[in-house]
C-alpha cells in the first residue's frame, strides 16, 4: 500500500518556509519539530478532520485549550510613549487568546541591551519572540539561535534594511519605513517653496527611523526645489529631544521647515513651534506618530501633519501570528504585514481627539467606539 503520510519535506513545503529557515527545519534543528509538522499537515488534510464543538474545544472561541504561551517583545525604547498602544495591543491579543507577553529590551536604544534581552528570552525558552530589528547585523546570530531552538521569531516596527532584513525572522509587522520617509519628503517639498529645513532623528543609524530620513532626503532632492535639508540627532529620551530641538531652532532663525522622523522628536517640534510662534513666521512643520501632544499641536495649527503607522497593530498582530503558529504546529506561518501610512492633518485630526483610546495610547479604557462622518484618509 502506498504511504499516505506526508514526508517532512512535503510538510515544510506546505508551510511556505524557504531559505535558511527551511534548511534548519529539514535538518531537525528548526522552527517546529518534523513530527509536529508532518502530524499537523496530516490532520489538516485528513477527510476525518471535523470541527470541534465550542464545548469540546476548551479554548477561546472554537479553538482547543492551549498552554498559556509566553511571547517576549524586545524593544529599543521601552518607556517611549509611542509604544504605549503597542503594549495595549499585545495585552488585548493575550487576553483574547489566553496567552501572556513580556516587554523588555533597552530604554535608550542600546543595541547590546536588546541582544541580551533576546538571548535571555531564548535561554528561558520563550514560546515566541517579537523583536524590533534596529540593526542589520546585531540580531542575525541571536535570532538564528532562537530559530535553532524551535522558537518562532517575528520582527515589528523595524526590520533591517530594504535589501537585508538583518535576520532569518519569519515575518515583519510594521510600516515600510523608507516609503514613509519618502512620502514625508514629498509633503515637505509640497509645503515649501525653498529655503532651509531641518529633519530631527532620535537615533541616527538605527533602522526603525534611519530609512525614513533617507527617504525624505531622496524625495526632497527629486522635487528639484531649492530646499537645503539638514538632519540632526535629537536623542532617544524625550527631555533630551525637546532641549536639543529648542536649542537648534533658537540658533537657526532662518529655518523655513522643521520636521522629525520619530514620535518623541515630532512632539518636541510641535512644542517648539508653539513656544516661538513660528507658524506666524511661515514655518512649516510635521513628523510621525500620534502622541497626544502631537495631535493637539496639529489641532492648534502648530504642526501641519503627522504620519500614522498604527502602533497598536504592531503589538496585537505579532501576538496573534505567533499564537497561530504555535497552535498550528507551524502550518499557519507569520505573514509580512504593512501597518500602513496615513497622513493626519487639521482636516482629519478630530476623530483622533474626540475620544481617548487604547489605539493611540491616550486611554487605558476598553470601549466600543462609534464614529460619524468620513473615514480619515491621507
Amino acid at each position: 500500500m502506498k504511504d499516505v503520510h506526508p514526508t517532512v519535506e512535503q510538510a515544510v513545503d506546505t508551510l511556505g518556509i524557504t531559505g535558511v529557515a527551511r534548511r534548519r527545519l529539514l535538518s531537525g534543528a528548526g522552527l517546529v519539530s518534523a513530527t509536529a509538522a508532518a502530524s499537523a499537515l496530516l490532520a489538516a488534510c485528513s477527510s476525518g478532520n471535523k470541527k470541534e464543538s465550542p464545548a469540546a474545544a476548551g479554548g477561546p472561541g472554537d479553538f482547543p485549550a492551549t498552554p498559556k504561551w509566553k511571547f517576549v517583545f524586545v524593544n529599543h525604547v521601552t518607556t517611549n510613549p509611542f509604544f504605549t498602544p503597542t503594549q495595549y495591543g499585545a495585552q488585548d491579543a493575550c487576553a483574547l487568546l489566553g496567552c501572556q507577553f513580556q516587554w523588555t529590551g533597552s530604554e535608550t536604544a542600546k543595541v547590546p541591551e536588546m541582544v541580551n534581552a533576546l538571548n535571555t528570552a531564548v535561554s528561558a525558552r520563550a514560546d515566541g519572540i517579537a523583536a524590533a530589528v534596529v540593526d542589520k547585523n546585531a540580531f542575525r546570530d541571536p535570532v538564528g539561535k532562537a530559530l535553532d531552538a524551535g522558537i518562532p521569531v517575528v520582527s515589528y516596527n523595524a526590520d533591517g534594511t530594504r535589501d537585508d532584513p538583518g535576520s532569518a525572522r519569519l515575518a515583519y509587522v510594521g510600516q515600510d519605513l523608507y516609503v514613509s520617509g519618502y512620502e514625508l519628503g514629498k509633503r515637505v517639498a509640497s509645503l515649501m517653496t525653498g529655503g532651509d529645513a531641518v529633519g530631527f532623528i532620535a537615533t541616527p543609524g538605527q533602522l526603525n527611523i534611519q530609512p525614513r530620513i533617507d527617504g525624505a532626503k531622496d524625495a526632497i532632492k527629486a522635487s528639484g526645489k531649492s530646499i537645503d535639508f539638514t538632519d540632526v540627532a535629537s536623542g532617544a529620551e524625550l527631555p533630551k529631544e525637546l532641549s536639543t530641538i529648542d536649542a537648534y531652532v533658537q540658533g537657526h532663525s532662518g529655518l523655513r521647515g522643521i520636521f522629525a522622523v520619530d514620535a518623541g522628536s515630532t512632539e518636541a517640534v510641535g512644542k517648539t513651534v508653539a513656544k516661538y510662534r513660528l507658524k506666524s513666521k511661515g514655518v512649516v512643520a510635521g513628523g510621525f506618530d500620534l502622541n497626544p501632544a502631537t495631535l493637539t499641536a496639529i489641532k492648534a495649527g502648530d504642526l501641519d501633519f503627522t504620519i500614522d503607522q498604527q502602533p497598536y497593530l504592531q503589538g496585537f498582530l505579532p501576538v496573534l501570528q505567533l499564537w497561530l503558529y504555535k497552535l498550528s504546529g507551524g502550518l499557519v506561518a507569520p505573514a509580512d504585514t504593512n501597518t500602513g501610512l496615513l497622513f493626519v492633518g487639521k482636516d482629519n485630526v478630530d476623530p483622533y481627539l474626540a475620544t481617548k483610546t487604547r489605539f493611540e495610547g491616550s486611554s487605558t479604557r476598553q470601549q466600543v467606539l462609534s464614529r460619524s462622518g468620513a473615514i480619515p484618509h491621507g
